[in-house]
């Protein structure tokens, strides 16, 4: 399903959440959002799922308005860091009343899940730990059947073991269900290898929107001497530097590898990392 985001603006008071944003979202991607704390980013994802209303613009899915259209929301999954399921209830009831307003809910595959993620069905949703919370909702989001999937902070207190399982099971069923899904998180480069395009979310506008693979193309990183590092740098769009003692690296967007220059200055060129790009583009 395709999404369209046409000049969102959301003001809470004085805030500015959102600042006319205009995004366009293809089906069957697998996409990041970033941005630092008080970005957007959840602000972005509660307009999508019409859980709030835009100050101005609107959202349109698959030709259709979000807004009090059943129809839409109910082929949207949004996985939010709140726990807004009744709390008395049981992890084996939330999955069938979840069903109750997701027709397409594959039953035996959140049974399953549950089992791989050793998750006790019998137990409470408020006797959850918050990683078995986390597991709990995740595990609504892929069984539900829904086209377009929103994961808010998906791993939130999950240990290394439990976290590499998701990453795992969020490909294999995308591979199996191709669909839409947006993963919003401060693990950046966990997701990495997951992510196909990413959307950099910064005071409420997007600043770059990129494939993945672009991205770490269009960009590197030199290490050495940092008296070489200066002279390396000189003219390119230099985003970040790290420094320690006489050694310094820098990472670069844009340009070419100067292979040459490098090479008389005893420098080394690299590849980045998606994370420290996303560091360097919202200091910048």
């Amino acid at each position: 399903m395709k999404i369209e985001a046409r000049e969102l603006t959301k003001i809470y008071g004085e805030t500015v959440a959102l600042d006319n944003v205009s995004l366009t979202l293809d089906e069957a991607k697998i996409y990041g959002l970033l941005g630092r704390n008080g970005a957007g980013k959840t602000t972005l994802l509660n307009l999508l799922t019409a859980k709030t209303h835009p100050t101005k613009g609107s959202i349109i899915i698959d030709g259709e308005p979000v807004w009090e259209n059943d129809k839409v929301l109910g082929n949207i999954f949004y996985m939010s860091e709140q726990n807004l399921y009744p709390a008395s209830l049981r992890v084996w009831q939330v999955f069938k009343w979840t069903a109750e307003f997701y027709p397409g809910f594959d039953l035996l595959y959140a049974e399953e899940l549950a089992r791989r993620f050793e998750l006790n069905t019998k137990k409470r949703v408020k006797g959850l730990s918050t990683g078995y919370a986390s597991i709990f909702k995740a595990i609504l989001a892929l069984a539900s059947g829904a086209k377009i999937l929103l994961f808010d902070e998906p791993v939130l207190g999950l240990d290394a073991n439990h976290r590499e399982l998701l990453y795992r099971e969020i490909v294999a069923h995308y591979s199996e269900h191709p669909k839409t899904i947006i993963l919003s998180t401060h693990l950046i480069e966990e997701i990495a290898d997951l992510l196909e395009d990413v959307i950099i979310i910064q005071k409420g506008q997007i600043i770059l929107k990129q494939s993945v693979e672009e991205l770490l193309a269009s960009a590197h990183t030199v290490s050495g001497a940092a008296s070489g590092v200066d002279q390396y740098i000189q003219g390119k769009q230099c985003i970040a530097t790290e420094q320690l003692q006489n050694f310094k690296s820098a990472t670069i967007l844009g340009g070419a590898l100067d292979q040459t220059l490098a090479k008389s200055l005893e420098l080394e060129l690299g590849k980045p990392e998606l994370q420290k790009l996303f560091i360097g583009l919202t200091n910048s």
